[in-house]
């Protein structure tokens, strides 16, 4: 569903409860185009994953609000620190006065104690939480694909795996949800980055591909990317998207 017919901001329910936020940014604006996405995890205390940039937050908060009140939100969590991942932390905790941030222990320590303007709730590896009839667990994921704080969540009850910047697509009119190829999408991308003078957005240290195995093993059914669609396939599949995007990045 379209929710802002100017900029293109749309909601999709992508598995039971779970809701893509998405925000497309034209090719004029970024070579090739882009997008970027929130989730939004509706239970009895619901979640955000990821609060894009501060500057899309009217356009993110208006599509919230068709799902549910703003002022109900209770967690606002993110992969790491980052503009578009946490940029909007506070204009979240500003309309929703009962939410505190979720994020690894390592960025409560190093950033958000500071930056936020209420006290977060810090997970480390493997930690859970109960939002209602949902538990979401905490994996760990230090430097991949980079940042020293970065984690991705895991919805047990749906096998959803809140996963960041991992499998990044470019483009800006990507369907919600696929069942296709993502990886060469995100490899294509990778590549581009190069090509616009970026430097390389993934840290590879002597643990990557212990962490990469890791976020394979939680198994999950469907893929919550950050930018591009999501992903959903068979028993499986997920984890070999997941170790064949190590074996691309790790060699």
């Amino acid at each position: 569903m379209i929710t802002n017919s100017e900029s293109g901001t749309r909601v999709d329910e992508i598995a039971r409860g779970i809701y893509r936020i998405s925000t497309p940014i034209p090719p004029h604006a970024m070579p090739g185009g882009f997008s970027f996405n929130q989730y939004l995890v509706v239970d009895d205390e619901p979640l955000v994953f990821h609060t894009g940039p501060r500057g899309m937050f009217p356009l993110t908060s208006q599509a919230i609000a068709t799902v549910l009140p703003l002022e109900k939100l209770r967690y606002i969590a993110f992969s790491h620190v980052e503009s578009d991942e946490s940029g909007a932390l506070n204009d979240f905790l500003r309309v929703a006065p009962e939410a505190v941030p979720l994020c690894s222990h390592t960025a409560a320590l190093v950033q958000i104690n500071d930056l936020a303007d209420r006290p977060p709730r810090a997970m480390n590896d493997g930690d859970t939480i109960s939002i209602g009839s949902r538990t979401l667990r905490w994996v760990a994921a230090p430097h991949v694909p980079h940042n020293w704080e970065t984690g991705y969540l895991f919805d047990e009850s749906t096998r959803t795996l809140f996963c960041g910047d991992l499998f990044t697509q470019g483009g800006h009119d990507r369907a919600p949800l696929t069942s296709g190829d993502i990886l060469e999408p995100a490899e294509t991308f990778r590549a581009l980055e190069a090509t616009m003078g970026m430097p390389p957005s993934w840290s590879i240290g002597r643990d990557t591909s212990a962490v990469f195995a890791k976020i394979a093993a939680t198994n999950p059914a469907t893929l919550a990317c950050m930018h591009g669609s999501a992903w959903s396939g068979e028993e499986g599949e997920a984890s070999k998207l997941i170790l064949a995007l190590r074996d691309r990045i790790v060699g």
